[in-house]
């Protein structure tokens, strides 16, 4: 019976592992697949040295051969087909347990000596398996042979061929060509070194003979370099060479040439090329002037994907020729004297090459199977059988095999007939060689690879699961798939299961419903074996939020998102790369689970970016490009061209923009006349120009410089031109700004802008409409003043610049205006009508708009605030304007915001630009009452559980008489409001307590105060929701208990302090003194928290009964004085250190009779007794 999954690196070995097809995972166990001890196994070539096997002389030799089998293989070796006995040779070794061989030269010896053709041989119980014959030669470097060379002549415009004829070595040299100087020979169209190392000229020039030519040979090995005796080279020319001369095309008198080939000669050759090698074709042709090289293939197109051309489309190179290359190739040479072709036929032969490579075979007892080597090349390879390294022909006869030309074929094999066969194919360019052997065992199923393997896989993805076993004769295989739920198992094949020839199992698209156990079941007629799987699927990990391509300012911040989701199960892991390599995050750079941020961007943090995260089965990854932009760089080299008399070209080299266009170029110039040193603007340009034409002031030294600008920012400016002095002419500009107007009521001041050097202006000016004669005056400021004018009268004017070389244009004709003077006249009649609460109609009677005299600008009203009519309020009488500009008959206007329930009073002026008329006569009136404005504050504390304090003050501005205030409140639950109540309260109540039906509710309330106009601005508030943000402010802390224990303490050290203080005065003289010192009460301040006034009656000021007296301030001055108790001004001491004059504070029985409260004994100066 034959087994074609059979291989020699496992025996019956079925691999197994999980193979999960999704894109960014792959997962393969490992498993230890090498045959148990117990089993028995032919030899199996693993390692052994090319079959052309080239060695450095200056190392020592190895030659490598390594095999496995069980047992383990003993190795011999054959040299030059005799064998190699390796004992008697001091200078050889063979490694332990392999058979490499090592060839040491420390103690003398020629590597020359060893070279020729080795063939190793590893053999144990079972059989004997073969290496490639290996043909060992040492690399050569042969010296060039010595030359003398003599000068080559050659004629201008003939070709030449510079043989090089490097020595050969072992590998063949690498060619180059050099000058004497060690500079290479530059190549080109027409010069250029051929496949065989010489030198091509398809036409000499002149040039050719400044220089000399001398052939190089590299040896790879030995990495020397041999050179041959350079070439002297004689151009015969017809006149003498010069660079401006040089002409490619055809030299001074040399007549032009057709084409010719100087590689290959003649018409068409040929070329043998073997398969998979590498095709060189080449042609090389002369020709005045150099010919053009075009290949083509007769019959066909050239393959594209294999073909390139080389050495200045002088060489066609096909890389991995197949049989479909041949043919024949034409090379064809042209220039416009005329064309020729080479025609190429190519022969592709082969090598052999496997069609069917012979492999190991394990077979059981009695069971049938087969060795099949086929091969092919051209000519057609022959194959010739071996065994155990003996042709098949002349090994003992076995009549369980029949050899049938490619193929052997075994029937009931039997114990004992293991063995290694040799399948050899070869034909006249190469043969190969293949080992395989036939083992027979007879063995139980086992199963390799770990027991209870836990597979974890990705969701919805193509799953394997392979299971490994190993049996002689092959066991069946049976899988079961036990679930987690009620452990019942059946066997698993169609839908989205697939079993295997060889026990993988296939799980087309893995689902949550596939976790569970998997027992894999071999059996044979030797036995049965099992192994279980355990298999969970898991969500795929993904990035949800994958980073963008974005651009950022250099020193700005860029930040990059990478949100992740995966299975919760599996820990992941976050990386950055930048081009492809790892994210170096420093100081600077910051990372968490879902961004990477880049602080202050820099042109270095430019690059693409990739999120990858990882978790142990699977990976996903994600990229965006940062671009850096910045300003641009300054402008480089300006060049100053084409001078005329007003204008010059400027040229300048744009900096980089650093990815971000250059918009716009700003030419700013510098003079150093008027403002030396001060650089303005000239004007703009597009950002695609980089020359412009700058129109200049006459007789002005100039400077340039450039600014780039792009959309982030202006550059430096650039280095500044050459300076350029323009050449003087008559002003082309007239004077901007020209007015006129009076500084006084008898003048009027002419101004303008000067519009360059050197200039004088020429004013001219007369009264409008007068028909006067033009006056004029010139002048080299910039302003003229007329004298003695009337008042308020319009004038002409106009200017013209002139210099030295003439008048420019004149101006047009501006009206200016002489001086104004105080109107005369005032407004009469003025008075209100329709006076409400905030606003007023006013009337008045204008004046004649000739007492004006000057331009009219208004009818200025100036109003104030007298007083308010509620009682007590104080106002601020400061006074305000209103502009109108109605200069009708009837006139009238609106004065609006005004303060309700107040006096006012009013008069108007009438204005021009400088002076305001005498005022009208005052008018006084009285606002509407109106309603209030909003509490002053609202305030809301929860002093208790279940009442909420409530607080305000009066409106600031009562517009009117307070009636009341009115309060309304709701319960507010999320969305939900309760229904609202209100409660309303008189003028001079100002608290409520409100008792809480709900504690833990959270209220709304809305307070405003009343009038008899009606309600006025609302005062909204929230109370605090007491179970998660309620705090209780303003408690009373009498009742509570630390600060009752807290008075306790206090008053028991006063006590303890009185009576050491009556202790230590029932020791010394008693000096009784009366303590008449009273302490001044600050004045009392009759403004509130918010900083502003009161407003009460003058009852409300009255001091309360028992209250302290005199808010006047006065201190009475204390009769008391040390030196009352001593003697003058020094104190004077008793025998302890204390003050001889101890006193205490008594109360005076006149004190205590009046309004002033008396003072108790002071703790402090009782302190002060104990020193």
């Amino acid at each position: 019976m034959f087994y074609p999954s059979y291989t020699h690196e496992n025996l019956i070995v079925f691999m197994c592992g999980c193979i999960i097809y999704a894109p960014c995972c792959f997962i393969s166990p490992s498993f230890d697949l090498s045959p148990s001890p117990t089993v028995k196994q032919p030899p199996t070539i693993t390692k052994q040295s090319a079959k052309n096997y080239i060695v450095d002389p200056r190392d020592n030799i190895i030659i490598e051969c390594e095999a496995k089998g069980n047992p383990v293989p003993m190795f011999s070796w054959r040299r030059n087909g005799k064998f190699f006995n390796i004992g008697k040779d001091p200078r050889v070794m063979m490694r332990k347990r392999s058979g490499t061989l090592e060839i040491s030269f420390r103690s003398g010896g020629r590597p020359e000596d060893y070279e020729g053709e080795y063939q190793c041989f590893a053999s144990n119980d079972f059989g004997v398996a073969l290496s490639n014959k290996i043909l060992l030669r040492v690399s050569k470097a042969p010296l060039w042979p010595k030359e003398v060379l003599e000068p080559v002549s050659v004629t201008e415009g003939s070709p030449l061929v510079l043989p090089c004829n490097p020595p050969p070595g072992l590998p063949p040299p690498f060619t180059f060509w050099m000058d004497s100087s060690m500079n290479p020979i530059p190549q080109d169209k027409r010069v250029s070194m051929g496949l065989n190392g010489d030198l091509y000229f398809s036409n000499v020039l002149a040039q050719d003979a400044h220089t000399d030519y001398s052939c190089k040979a590299r040896f790879l090995f030995t990495h020397t370099i041999q050179e041959k005796n350079p070439y002297k080279l004689k151009v015969q020319t017809k006149e003498p060479y010069n660079d401006t001369s040089y002409n490619t095309s055809a030299p001074y008198g040399v007549a032009e040439s057709t084409p010719t080939f100087l590689s290959p000669s003649g018409s068409e050759s040929s070329k043998m090329v073997l398969r998979d090698e590498e095709l060189l074709l080449e042609c090389i042709a002369a020709g005045l002037p150099t010919p053009t090289i075009k290949w083509f293939k007769k019959g066909g197109e050239l393959p594209r994907q294999k073909v390139k051309f080389e050495n200045f489309n002088k060489t066609l190179k096909i890389i991995s020729v197949s049989e479909e290359d041949a043919g024949e190739y034409v090379c064809m040479a042209n220039n416009h004297i005329g064309t020729i072709r080479h025609s190429i036929f190519v022969q592709v032969k082969a090598a052999p090459y496997w069609l069917d490579k012979a492999s190991d075979l394990v077979l059981a007892p009695d069971e049938n199977g087969r060795l099949v080597c086929r091969a092919n090349g051209n000519p057609k390879p022959h194959i010739q059988w071996l065994v155990n390294g003996q042709p098949i022909e002349s090994s003992p006869a076995n009549p369980n095999r029949q050899v049938l030309e490619d193929t052997i074929i075994f029937r009931s094999v039997q114990i004992g007939s293991s063995a290694v066969y040799q399948c050899n194919a070869s034909n006249e360019h190469g043969y190969l060689l293949a080992n395989a052997f036939v083992n027979v065992l007879d063995m139980p199923p086992r199963m390799l690879g770990p027991k209870n393997k836990l597979i974890k896989v990705i969701e919805n993805n193509r799953t394997f699961l392979d299971c490994p076993f190993f049996g002689s004769p092959l066991p069946d295989l049976d899988i079961l798939y036990f679930q987690f739920k009620n452990g019942q198992g059946s066997g698993l094949d169609g839908g989205q299961y697939r079993v295997y020839i060889n026990g993988t199992l296939e799980i087309k698209r893995a689902r949550a419903e596939d976790e569970g156990t998997y027992t894999c079941v071999a059996s044979s007629i030797m036995g049965t074996a099992e192994n279980q799987v355990r298999l969970e699927v898991k969500e795929p990990t993904r990035i949800v939020r994958a980073p963008e391509h974005q651009s950022a300012v250099r020193g700005s911040t860029a930040h990059f998102n990478c949100k992740v989701k995966s299975d919760p199960s599996l820990p992941v892991s976050v990386s950055w790369m930048k081009d492809d390599k790892p994210l170096y995050m420093g100081w600077r750079l910051k990372k968490d689970d879902e961004s990477l941020t880049i602080p202050n961007v820099n042109e270095g943090d430019e690059g693409t970016y990739t999120c990858t995260v990882k978790s142990e089965i699977d990976q996903d990854s994600a990229s965006a490009r940062l671009i850096v932009l910045d300003r641009p760089d300054p402008p480089m080299d300006l060049d100053l061209s084409d001078p005329a008399a007003r204008s010059v070209r400027l040229t300048w080299i744009p900096g980089s923009d650093h990815r971000s266009p250059i918009t716009e170029f700003l030419v700013q110039f510098e003079e150093d006349r008027w403002e030396p040193g001060r650089w303005q603007n000239l004007s703009s340009y597009p950002g695609d120009l980089n020359s412009v034409i700058l129109q200049l002031a006459p007789f002005v030294n100039y400077q340039f410089r450039v600014i780039a600008i792009n959309s982030v920012g202006q550059s430096d400016p650039s280095s500044s031109s050459p300076r350029y002095k323009t050449s003087g002419a008559a002003p082309d500009a007239i004077p901007r700004g020209l007015r006129g107007w009076g500084s006084r009521k008898d003048n009027m001041e002419i101004t303008w802008e000067r519009n360059g050097p050197n200039l004088h202006y020429i004013v001219s000016w007369r009264r409008k409409d007068s028909g006067e004669e033009w006056n004029n005056v010139t002048t080299v400021g910039a302003k003229h003043v007329v004298h003695n004018t009337e008042t308020y009268v319009p004038y002409e004017i106009k200017i013209q610049a002139r210099n030295e070389f003439g008048a420019g244009p004149e101006s047009n004709v501006v009206i200016g205006y002489s001086g104004e003077d105080k109107p005369t006249d005032a407004p009469t009649e003025l008075r209100v009508s329709k006076v409400d609460s905030t606003k007023a109609n006013i009337h008045w009677t204008p004046v004649d708009l000739n007492s004006v005299q000057g331009e009219f600008r208004e009818y200025r009203l100036y109003y104030w605030r007298e007083s308010s009519q509620v009682p007590g309020l104080v106002v601020s009488k400061e006074k305000k304007t209103k502009g109108f500009y109605s200069t009708t008959v009837k006139a009238f206007g609106i004065l609006s915001d005004l303060v309700p329930y107040s006096k006012y009073k009013m008069f108007m002026v009438v204005a021009n630009n400088r002076f305001e008329s005498p005022p009208s006569n005052t008018v006084a009136f009285t606002t509407k009452e109106g309603v209030p404005d909003a509490p002053r504050f609202f305030r809301i504390n929860r002093r208790s559980l279940d009442t909420i304090h409530l607080e305000w003050d009066k409106p600031l501005e009562p517009n009117g008489i307070l009636i009341g205030y009115q309060l309304i409140y709701q319960t507010v639950n999320g969305s939900k409001v309760s229904r609202p109540q209100m409660e309303t309260f008189l003028p001079n109540v100002t608290e409520f307590i409100l008792r809480l039906p709900d504690p833990s509710s959270r209220y709304k309330f809305f307070l405003s105060a009343l009038t008899q106009v009606g309600m006025g601005e609302v005062y909204a508030e929230e109370s605090p929701h007491f179970t998660n943000e309620a705090y209780i402010d303003q408690v009373d802390i009498a009742t509570q208990g630390w600060f009752i224990g807290l008075m306790c303490a206090i008053a028991l050290i006063i006590l303890i302090l009185l009576i050491v203080c009556f202790i230590k005065r029932s020791r010394g003289g008693k000096y009784p003194v009366r303590d008449k010192k009273e302490l001044p009460l600050d004045p009392v301040d009759q403004k509130d928290q918010d900083g502003s006034f009161d407003y009460h009656s003058d009852e409300d000021n009255k001091p309360l009964q028992g209250s302290q007296t005199s808010l006047d301030g006065n201190v009475k001055e204390s009769d008391d004085s040390l030196v009352d108790y001593g003697e003058g001004g020094d104190g004077q001491f008793n025998e302890d250190g204390s003050f001889i004059g101890q006193y205490t504070v008594k109360k005076d029985k006149d004190e205590t009779e009046g309004n002033e409260s008396s003072e108790a004994t002071s703790p402090v100066n009782a302190i002060y007794s104990l020193a």
